[in-house]
């Protein structure tokens, strides 16, 4: 019990000292790319004839989104495209690695788009860091909803790709979205089992405990009273703390968001209350409603591969499916190493051109 408790404590710190060490240098990463990208080959101009990109604003329900949309080289409005929505991981933002597979497969001839989720990134709404699973699963709907009369879309073959948290969202979204007509997921993480159970059951004996501090959050919300967030720690922590940090998908996550590929607005905090959302989804639920064509994508060394062999065994309906395993990748590997990022973007290009 002391050790899952020292774990849950660890791993809070860990979560919440990112957004300080992110904006520690993030300022470095804005003046280094005039569209605030910040992974590797990222796109600092747009040029006739090649990729560009296009920041864009809409709106869900009254509140302002923020995507960007990448058109191929030598886009040409008149022409039809397969387009792809692609969904951003857990306090993940556009410009990550969800912008590094829009521009990848932008250069493979797809318009593609990709926005921060609502209440969250550069996207409005208000408490921040609200991070429910409807609210995913409707940006994913909306993104759809935006793309699909932009110029030169061929709606007929529009695909889905969602990456990590995005993954099991965008499972969720394509059980009842039939706009999409294929469906990939990169390191899909089951957001809801996660919360609820902890990372690899880690904290399944809490489960009640932090139901009850989440009910108590929305009670002090209700009445107008602060907001509280599930982690409260902003000291960074220093380089041997993230060595000691259980699971790679937390050491590595913790690098890549807060170090190497660090963003203002990424953030992995959210609000106490949102626990009552996601501690009752499952992204495994109702798997068998997915009809369209489906590949999964994990590395063979992610410690979280085993969320997506368990989707993947229970996508009995899906009119085609291939679960493709990237040796020697960990989990965030996948979102950044150019080796890994090759693969996964050559089995998603061969995987689209046939599927849509």
């Amino acid at each position: 019990m002391k050790r899952i408790k020292l774990l849950i404590t660890t791993l809070a710190i860990a979560t919440a000292a990112m957004k300080t060490a992110t904006a520690q240098i993030t300022q470095k990463a804005n003046k280094q790319n005039p569209f605030g990208l910040v992974y590797g080959g990222a796109i600092t101009e747009n040029v006739k004839g090649k990729v560009n990109i296009h920041p864009v604003t809409y709106s869900i329900k009254g509140i302002v989104i923020v995507a960007n949309v990448y058109t191929p080289a030598n886009y040409d409005p008149l022409k039809k495209y397969p387009a792809l929505v692609i969904a951003h991981p857990n306090g993940g933002v556009k410009e990550q690695v969800a912008g590094l597979y829009a521009q990848r497969l932008a250069e493979q001839g797809y318009i593609t788009i990709t926005a921060d989720a609502v209440y969250q990134g550069g996207s409005g709404g208000m408490p921040r860091y609200v991070d429910k699973p409807a609210n995913r699963i409707e940006d994913i709907h909306a993104m759809a909803d935006f793309i699909s009369p932009y110029k030169g879309v061929d709606t007929s073959r529009l695909g889905l790709l969602g990456i990590c948290g995005g993954g099991g969202y965008s499972l969720k979204a394509a059980q009842s979205d039939k706009r999409f007509k294929a469906l990939a997921t990169l390191s899909m993480f089951n957001s809801g089992l996660v919360r609820r159970n902890g990372f690899m059951n880690s904290q399944v004996s809490t489960i009640q405990e932090r139901l009850k501090k989440a009910s108590d959050a929305r009670v002090l919300e209700a009445a107008g009273g602060e907001v509280l967030y599930a982690n409260s720690s902003t000291t960074p922590l220093t380089d041997e703390q993230i060595a000691k940090l259980p699971f790679d998908l937390y050491r590595e996550g913790y690098i890549y968001y807060g170090k190497t590929h660090a963003h203002p607005n990424s953030s992995s905090n959210y609000t106490l209350s949102s626990l009552m959302d996601l501690m009752t989804f499952d992204a495994n639920r109702n798997t068998d409603l997915i009809n369209q064509p489906l590949l999964m994508i994990a590395g063979s060394k992610a410690d979280t591969k085993y969320m997506t062999d368990d989707v993947f065994s229970k996508a009995i309906n899906a009119k085609s499916k291939d679960l493709f395993v990237i040796d020697g990748a960990t989990h965030i590997e996948t979102y950044w190493k150019p080796e890994y990022v090759l693969q996964a973007v050559n089995k998603l290009v061969s995987f689209y051109q046939n599927n849509l």
